[in-house]
């Protein structure tokens, strides 16, 4: 089953480029890489794909080093006339098994500027390493990720559901029903091969064997992302424990009551985002633009996807009874998957947001995401209803320059004025429902023109 990602707006940018560089399309395993490509070929008349993982194709690039000798055996192979390169994809998948493919990239985009190369490949930071000439300059990234609730929407047939998700602000008539959606779609996550399984049967309990498929093929990379078998160890013990602190702010000595160093950890921890498996997202002391991580305080574990979490975590079951799903798990679930949506937005660069601290030895504040817009540093809180306090938030305008706050929960959209809790300052108030993850920048952005 195929989906259409948003991505696919930047692939067909690139191929109407004159100028375009040889394409590489970066991103976990398993997150749809090879798939929205093959379909994407569909626009070419040729389409030359090779799986550097097969024997067979990885050959080309052992035996020919000259970019225009290795063209004609490709197209003489793949029995294409050498005059049509302008309609000719060439497909390089899984291209971390050859340096010298990647090396090669460059020479591409200078000798065969009419030539269409797009390479995809995962664990490509541990390959990059071992290349002597890196294509600097020469190629153009692309970052694709899991679904995010917006494509997952189009996916599950849901498109009435999607016109008005888009619309600003979102009618209090689709609330429910985007709520139900988007409760569904932070259970199961955004991993294709879940979501199209989750489409034929509509089962939850059908999907723990995929999930499981997932998480093992990760674990098996193991020997890929380490040097060492003691790297290997504190890999697969992170992978074991991590997801036990989800949305915590964590330390790396003796990270999972182990006994692992600093050191290991840490170096571990680097192996599994190069891998894009689990990320590290570092907090700022900013109040202004730009805003710096900072690197010295403890961060939070980002997973790729929500769902692999709620698996790990054994809660789908739980969560299929909340009505609202800030409950779960202490609380970890909605910030940590309106994350993985702003994570997703970025295609053309990768790019993790921020949360915000106030580290003070009587009192700390925490704000679970601080947005850049325009000159304006914004901050977001995500909390379960209106009950709840928000004096991290008070904490974070008393001191800036502005009044424009954001609060992502379960409720529907408003905004409202209001006032600090000490310092009686004026400030004005978004209320956003969860499912408007993927709209954050483009409310902020109606929000501050509108105020």
């Amino acid at each position: 089953m195929t989906f259409n990602r948003h991505l696919n707006k930047q692939l067909q940018a690139w191929k109407d480029n004159p100028k375009r560089k040889p394409l590489l399309l970066r991103g976990a395993r398993q997150v749809g890489k090879t798939t929205i490509i093959q379909t994407f070929a569909k626009n070419y008349t040729h389409t030359i794909s090779l799986n550097l993982e097969r024997a067979a194709d990885l050959r080309f690039f052992q035996e020919y080093q000259d970019v225009s000798t290795l063209l004609d055996a490709l197209f003489l192979a793949n029995n294409i006339s050498s005059d049509e390169q302008s309609d000719t994809l060439l497909f390089i998948d899984e291209i971390q098994e050859s340096p010298e493919a990647i090396s090669l990239l460059r020479y591409f985009y200078e000798d065969l500027p009419e030539l269409h190369v797009i390479a995809a490949g995962s664990l490509l930071e541990h390959a990059i390493r071992k290349v002597k000439s890196f294509p600097v300059g020469r190629v153009q990234y692309l970052y694709l990720h899991p679904l995010n609730f917006a494509e997952y929407l189009e996916a599950t047939g849901n498109t009435s559901a999607l016109e008005q998700l888009q619309k600003i602000p979102v009618p209090y008539f689709a609330h429910q029903t985007l709520k139900k959606l988007f409760h569904e779609y932070a259970i199961i996550g955004g991993m294709p091969e879940v979501v199209s399984r989750y489409i034929q049967n509509q089962n939850v309990a059908d999907l723990p064997v995929y999930y499981e498929s997932i998480w093992s093929a990760y674990k098996d990379d193991v020997e890929k992302y380490s040097r060492n078998s003691t790297d290997a160890k504190v890999i697969r013990h992170i992978m074991d424990t991590a997801h036990n602190y989800v949305d915590q702010r964590i330390k790396f000595q003796n990270f999972g009551n182990s006994n692992y160093r600093s050191r290991e950890v840490g170096e571990a921890m680097k192996n599994l985002s190069d891998a894009r498996i689990i990320q590290l997202i570092y907090p700022t002391t900013d109040l202004e633009l730009p805003l710096k991580a900072d690197l010295k305080k403890s961060p939070k574990l980002q997973f790729l996807d929500t769902g692999l979490v709620n698996y790990e975590l054994n809660i789908q079951a739980d969560m299929l009874a909340m009505d609202d799903l800030n409950n779960s798990y202490k609380g970890a679930i909605i910030p940590h998957i309106i994350t993985q949506e702003l994570i997703s937005l970025n295609t053309i660069n990768y790019h993790k947001p921020n949360f915000w601290v106030r580290e003070k030895s009587q009192s700390s504040s925490e704000v679970d995401l601080v947005i850049p817009h325009k000159e304006k540093a914004i901050p977001v809180e995500i909390k379960s209803g209106k009950t709840g306090t928000l004096k991290s938030l008070h904490q974070f305008i008393e001191r800036s320059g502005h009044n424009y706050a954001v609060r992502i929960y379960a409720g529907t959209f408003s905004i409202e004025e209001h006032e600090t809790a000490i310092n009686k300052k004026p400030y004005i108030l978004m209320n956003m429902p969860y499912y408007l993850g993927t709209q954050l920048h483009e409310y902020i952005h109606y929000f501050i023109e509108n105020q």
